[in-house]
Parts: C-alpha cells; structure tokens; sequence
C-alpha cells in the first residue's frame, strides 16, 4: 500500500494511491482515508486524480533520526573507517519538505551535497528499549530521503547539526510503502541526467532492524518518527537550478529542484 499525503480542492488528507507506478502519473489516483494512517484504513469515498494533487512529505514526524556512514564505501570518501556501531544525528522537524518542493541552498554554504536514503517510518506507539523482532513490528512502512548537507560547514564545525538542520535540508517521499521487504533494493541518485549514486540496500553495514533497536535504546520512538539509514558512496555537489532524484526500487521517486537563497 502507498499512503500519501497530500492537498486538495477541499483541504489536506491522507489517502492511498491507486494504480501501477509504470504507467506514469497521469494514470494514478489517490483515495482519501479518515483520519491518519496508522490504525484501520477507512476510505471516505473521495478520489483524486493525482496529477490534480499536491504531494507533501508523506508524514510530519516528531523527530528525525539519522545514521551516518552506514555505507563503506561512502565512510571511505569521506575519509572515515565504518563505525563500530551505529553513528546517530538528529534533522529537526523544519528541514522535512515533498516531493516537488525546492531545496533551498543557504548562503553560508558553498557546496551542498545530495545524499540518497531509504527511510523508515515508525508505526508502533513508544517503541523503547526493543529487541530486533520488536524493532522489526515497529516499522509502519518506507520512503525515499535525501540527506541534504552542508558539507564545508560539516567540515568547518566539527559536528554535524548546522550543516544537516537548514530548512528543506530533508526532502522526503513520494509516498510511504508498507508491507514490503527493503532489505536488498536498489538506492539511486540522479542530478539531472547524470546517476551520482548507487548501491543496494543489503551494502548497509547495519541493517534497518538493528538500527531501529539500537535507537530505541536512546530514545523512544513515536508513530510518524522517521529514520533515516544512511547514503551510500558517490555524494556530491548540488548547484542552483539542477534537479535532483532519489529513487528506491519498490518505492519510487523523489524529485526535488535545487535553488539559491538570496
């Protein structure tokens, strides 16, 4: 199932997107639900096209979690060993923004970069302290991400928070699957027409189940949290103007336009 959430003639809604992804956009229709998406699904009867539709991030989260150098490839371009367990950062609630919406390059920072991810949202209410099988029950479904970053304020300060907290720094979505298995899927980023990165989720030196318990150890996760796994290598530079593309295979894409702050 593909939950979206979106904006209408009559408002904002959650729904479920109807149709096959390969037959284009035009071809898919988004069916409104009651309520949000993390009990029984009840249709209203409404129903959209989704060409005549606003897609927002599919979910507004508590928190974002994220997971640095979860890759060894992307550890080793950045001139790191991969970690001995996971490496965790927060992105603040501000950075979210949909597919469709513009990545705003700041004017403290000379290079942006693009970092794909698959993302996980969380559906069990207070996963704290779970085991792997709790972590694995915990998981309502999956996005695409893109981990925007500073990357010379990254440098500069030492720590990450300044350079992964901009606002639209956290592009996600089109939409979150559910029951699908993630563990070996294709991870692809694209700025224009050029592929810049991609791997396979199974690269990932901790699996989602792993990841999901070891947060829950920190901090409690909430429905809608989201988390973000990691990039693989081939990080670049985003400039103003250029479109940039996160596809997962299973999911879809996100598709978001780069543009400079005045």
């Amino acid at each position: 199932m593909r939950i979206a959430r979106f904006v209408h003639s009559a408002g904002m809604s959650f729904g479920v997107v109807e149709g096959e992804t390969g037959a284009g956009e035009t071809a898919l229709t988004v069916a409104e639900i009651s309520g949000h998406p993390f009990g029984e699904i009840q249709f209203t009867g409404q129903r959209w096209a989704l060409a005549d539709v606003r897609l927002l991030s599919p979910i507004l989260p508590s928190k974002v979690v994220c997971v640095g150098r979860n890759y060894a490839d992307h550890a080793a371009e950045v001139g790191d060993a991969p970690p001995p367990e996971p490496l965790l950062f927060l992105k603040p609630t501000t950075s979210v923004i949909g597919h469709g919406d513009l990545i705003r390059r700041p004017p403290q920072s000379q290079r942006v970069d693009h970092e794909a991810e698959l993302a996980v949202v969380i559906g069990t209410p207070g996963a704290r302290r779970v085991d792997h099988r709790g972590a694995a029950k915990a998981i309502f479904g999956y996005t695409c991400a893109n981990d925007v970053t500073a990357r010379d304020l990254q440098q500069l300060d030492g720590q990450w928070t300044r350079a992964k907290s901009f606002d639209s720094f956290c592009p996600l979505g089109p939409w979150i699957v559910t029951g699908v298995d993630m563990t070996d899927v294709e991870v692809r980023c694209e700025v224009g027409e050029e592929v810049r990165q991609l791997a396979r989720t199974k690269d990932m030196i901790f699996d989602v189940p792993t990841i999901i318990s070891y947060i829950s150890h920190v901090m409690t996760l909430l429905p809608g949290d989201v988390v973000l796994t990691g990039t693989p290598g081939g990080i670049g530079p985003l400039a103003d103007g250029e479109t940039v593309t996160v596809t997962i295979e299973g999911i879809g894409s996100l598709v978001n336009r780069v543009v400079s702050l005045a």
